[in-house]
C-alpha cells in the first residue's frame, strides 16, 4: 500500500530533505514545476507538439512559486501564457519570490481581477497554482469569480485543487464562490498523494490524479513516525492463496439471520464469506424464518438459533472462528444476540443493527467489545455510536486544518477498542493503535453504482469471511474493502446486491490466487 500524507507531514519531509543539505528550497521548486509539465506532456501528447495557450493562476505562497516555473518552462516551450497573481509581488516566500522576478524577465502578471476574463475566452489549459496544501482558511470574496470560472475549463491543479483542505478533503471554499463543477482534469501532486486527495469532497475535485517525483527519495524522517502514516488501500493487504488440506483449514463463518421476511441482508453476507473463501458457512436462523431461508441458498448451512440461549450453545463448536450480526437481524434480537457472540471471544464483525441497538448508550457496546471486532458503520450508524465525534467532523473548517474522517475514524476506533471501518466512497479503516488505512472509490477507482441496497452487508459478509480464513481484523477490513470495489468495477453499471459475490472469483483469479 501506498502512503499518504497530511500537510504537516509532506512539510516535515521537505524542511528534513533541505536541513541535510541534500537539496535547496529552490531545488524543489524547480523540480516541482518541471514535473508537472512533464505530467501535462504525459497525459496530453499533443499539446507538447506545437504551442498553445495557457493561463496560469498563481497564489500568494510557495504553491504560486512553483506556478511561476509552469509558466516559465511553457514560455520556453513556445507557448503563450498569461499569469496573474493573487496578492504582491514583493510580499512572496523568497523562493517564490525569485520565480516570480524569473518570470518577470519574460513576461508580466496581470491583476487578479481581470483573470476570469482571460479565462473565459477559452485557453487551452488553465494551470491552478492559488492555493496548495498550506491553505487552512475558507476563502471566498475576490478570489470566488476567478475560482468560479474554473468550472468550465480543462484545469490542471498544482498539488490540491484550489481551496481543498488537504488534510480533510473539505472546500474551503465559501458556498456563494462555489460552482457545479470546480473540478479540473488532472491534480499534479508532489512525492505523495495528501490525505484530502482521497476523503470527502478533496475526492471528487479531480478527474485523475498524478504523482510528481521531486527527488525526495522514500521521505522518511524521525519527524514524521511511521505509525502516523496513513496508508492508501490499492491492493490486497496480505496474500490471498489458499492452502490446507480440507474446509476447516480455511474457517467457518457464522452469520445470523433476521426474522422472516427480513433474511436477505444476512444471505447476501454469507455469499459474500463463502465466495472469498471461507470454508463453511453457516446461517444461524429463527425458526419462523427457516422455511425461507432453506428455500435460498446451497452452498451455506443453516441452524437454528431462536435466542441468545441457543447462540451460545451454537458457538460452543470452537470450529466456529468467526461471527457476523447485524444485518436484517433486528434491533430486538441485537440487543440479546450481540453480547452472547462478543462473549464468545471470536472474530466479529457488526454491522446495522447490531451497532444501531446500542445508539441509546454505545458505551454498553464498547465495554463488550475485543480486539478481534470489526465495526462496520455507514454515516448514520457511526453518528449514533460516536455522536461527538460526529459532530466534529461535520463542523465547517474555517481556520487550520479541519477535523477529518481520518480523524473522525482513529478516534473511533480508540475509543472502541476494536478495528473500525468507517463506510463510504471514501472507506477509512483504522485500528486502536492508531494505524489507519483509506480505501476511496474514486478516481480509476470510482464505483458509483456500488450505491444499491444490500451492497454493504456483502462488505459485511466479505470480512467475515476473510476473518475466518485467519486474516487479522485490520487486514480483512482493509482487503475487504478493496474486494468489494474491485468486484463492483468488474462488474459495471446495473449493478445489484446480489451480483458482487459472483464477482469474486474473476477477481481472485486476476489476482492469480491459486
Amino acid at each position: 500500500m501506498s502512503e499518504l500524507l497530511t500537510a504537516a507531514q509532506m512539510r516535515a519531509i521537505e524542511m528534513a530533505a533541505i536541513e541535510s543539505g541534500e537539496v535547496t528550497g529552490l531545488e524543489l521548486m524547480e523540480r516541482a514545476g518541471r514535473g508537472v509539465v512533464e505530467a501535462i506532456f504525459e497525459e496530453w501528447p499533443e499539446l507538447a507538439q506545437t504551442s498553445h495557450r495557457a493561463v496560469v493562476l498563481c497564489g500568494p505562497g510557495n504553491n504560486g512559486g512553483d506556478g511561476f516555473v509552469v509558466a516559465r518552462l511553457l514560455k520556453e516551450w513556445g507557448w503563450e501564457v498569461e499569469v496573474f497573481l493573487y496578492g504582491d509581488g514583493e510580499k512572496l516566500p523568497p523562493d517564490a519570490k525569485v520565480n516570480y522576478e524569473q518570470w518577470c524577465e519574460l513576461g508580466s502578471c496581470g491583476r487578479w481581477e481581470d483573470a476570469s476574463d482571460s479565462i473565459e475566452h477559452f485557453p487551452d489549459l488553465v494551470i491552478d497554482a492559488v492555493f496548495g496544501t498550506g491553505l487552512t482558511r475558507q476563502i471566498g470574496g475576490e478570489i470566488q469569480n476567478v475560482l468560479a470560472a474554473f468550472s468550465q475549463q480543462f484545469v490542471v491543479s498544482i498539488d490540491l485543487p484550489s481551496g481543498t483542505d488537504s488534510d480533510s478533503g473539505q472546500l474551503l471554499i465559501a458556498p456563494d464562490a462555489r460552482s457545479d463543477r470546480l473540478a479540473p482534469a488532472m491534480s499534479v501532486v508532489f512525492h505523495r498523494e495528501k490525505i484530502g486527495c482521497r476523503l470527502g469532497d478533496g475526492s471528487r475535485q479531480a478527474d485523475k490524479v498524478v504523482v510528481a517525483d521531486i527527488g525526495l527519495g522514500d521521505g522518511r524522517c524521525p519527524a514524521v513516525p511511521p505509525g502516523d502514516i496513513v496508508k492508501l488501500v490499492d491492493g490486497p493487504s496480505v496474500l490471498l492463496a489458499k492452502g490446507g488440506l480440507h474446509k476447516f483449514s480455511h474457517g467457518h463463518a457464522f452469520i445470523l439471520t433476521g426474522s422472516a421476511g427480513r433474511t436477505g441482508a444476512a444471505r447476501l453476507a454469507a455469499r459474500g464469506a463463502l465466495r472469498v473463501g471461507a470454508g463453511l458457512v453457516t446461517l444461524g436462523v429463527p425458526g419462523e424464518a427457516m422455511v425461507e431461508v432453506a428455500a435460498q441458498i446451497t452452498g451455506e448451512m443453516m441452524r437454528e438459533v431462536v435466542d441468545g440461549a441457543a447462540l451460545r450453545e451454537r458457538l460452543q463448536d470452537q470450529r466456529i472462528n468467526a461471527v457476523c450480526l447485524g444485518p436484517g437481524l433486528g434491533l430486538r434480537q441485537a440487543e440479546e444476540l450481540v453480547p452472547v457472540a462478543l462473549e464468545a471471544g471470536r472474530a466479529t464483525v457488526l454491522d446495522a443493527d447490531a451497532l444501531t441497538a446500542f445508539a441509546e448508550d454505545p458505551q454498553v457496546l464498547f465495554d463488550m467489545l475485543h480486539g478481534a471486532c470489526v465495526l462496520t458503520p455507514h454515516g448514520g450508524e457511526f453518528a449514533r455510536l460516536f455522536p461527538d465525534i460526529a459532530e466534529k467532523l461535520a463542523a465547517p473548517a474555517v481556520t487550520g486544518p479541519a477535523f477529518s474522517k481520518v480523524d473522525a475514524t482513529r478516534e473511533a476506533a480508540k475509543r472502541a477498542g476494536c478495528v473500525v471501518l468507517y463506510k463510504g466512497a471514501d472507506t477509512v479503516i483504522a485500528a486502536p493503535d492508531g494505524r489507519c488505512a483509506v480505501h476511496a472509490a474514486a478516481y480509476e477507482r470510482a464505483a458509483p453504482w456500488l450505491a444499491t441496497a444490500g451492497a454493504g452487508d456483502v462488505l459485511a459478509g466479505i470480512i467475515t469471511g476473510l476473518l475466518a480464513r485467519g486474516f487479522p481484523p485490520m487486514q480483512a477490513a482493509e482487503t475487504g474493502a478493496w474486494l468489494h470495489v474491485e468486484a463492483a468495477r468488474v462488474f459495471g453499471p446495473g449493478l445489484i446486491a446480489e451480483d458482487l459475490p459472483e464477482m469474486l472469483p474473476k477477481v481472485l483469479r486476476d489476482l492469480g490466487v491459486a
